[in-house]
């Protein structure tokens, strides 16, 4: 399996940011780390092996990427408006920087990759699906959540508005956006019952989908199902299959 690493000093975030592609062929898969982790952390906890066979077998090539959920979300010390600058900036950073990059190295300036992710990942994959479907397929969301008003305590402008899928979902009209949401093929929300698992924040952006007629698949796994990475192995690998199988 081809792994090749690099990395450049964003001028949208002004932070170095590293990146990581697997594989050699295939659809392009763009992938969101959870919480504060990094790049690396899908190849640490085993999700790229448990994907490896598509990989080796040209199906997908994934590109892992780093967050700025340190600078921002998960960010206790700075101001809200801060933290919500940085969700518009790393927007940015993806639209001007991820995106010509993968459409460079699969060698189709057409190409619009698959996102995916896991708890805080899945929020990330799903928002900057849902801001651009224009440019992006589809995501699979795994244990998401994806209503981040809590992280502001209280605070609201125009960049957590626009990054909050639970807010501007339902108030969606947009008469390019909207027709582009509803002929997806490939929106996957994923998530268990089990251990640390909130199943109804799935179903409820599931909720908001069905009432703007977006069609989607909400897969809600068992009570066993925890929020940990076996199962997310298991629910990609089972979604790639599902999709380029």
């Amino acid at each position: 399996m081809e792994r090749r690493v690099t990395s450049w000093f964003s001028p949208n975030l002004q932070l170095e940011m590293p990146l990581v592609a697997y594989g050699h062929a295939g659809y392009p898969l763009l992938m969101f780390p959870t919480a504060a982790a990094d790049y690396l952390e899908y190849e640490r906890f085993g999700l790229i092996e448990a994907i490896r066979h598509h990989l080796e077998a040209g199906r997908v090539r994934a590109y892992s990427i780093n967050s700025v959920n340190r600078q921002s979300l998960l960010n206790h010390h700075a101001p809200p408006a801060t933290k919500a600058e940085y969700l518009t900036r790393y927007d940015r950073y993806l639209m001007q920087e991820v995106l010509p990059l993968i459409r460079q190295d699969v060698g189709d300036d057409q190409a619009r990759p698959v996102t995916t992710g896991a708890s805080l990942g899945a929020y990330l994959a799903a928002n900057f699906y849902f801001r651009h479907p224009d440019h992006v397929r589809g995501t699979i969301a795994m244990s998401g959540t994806y209503d981040i008003s809590p992280y502001f305590d209280g605070y609201h402008d125009d960049n957590v508005y626009f990054n909050n899928p639970v807010e501007y979902l339902p108030n969606l009209n947009d008469d390019y956006y909207l027709p582009l949401l509803r002929s997806a093929d490939a929106i996957y929300i994923l998530t268990g019952q089990g251990a640390f698992e909130a199943p109804e924040r799935s179903r409820l952006l599931a909720e908001i989908l069905s009432a703007k007629a977006i069609p989607h698949t909400l897969d809600v796994w068992g009570h066993d199902v925890s929020h940990d990475w076996p199962w997310w192995c298991r629910m990609l690998d089972h979604y790639i299959g599902k999709l380029w199988g």
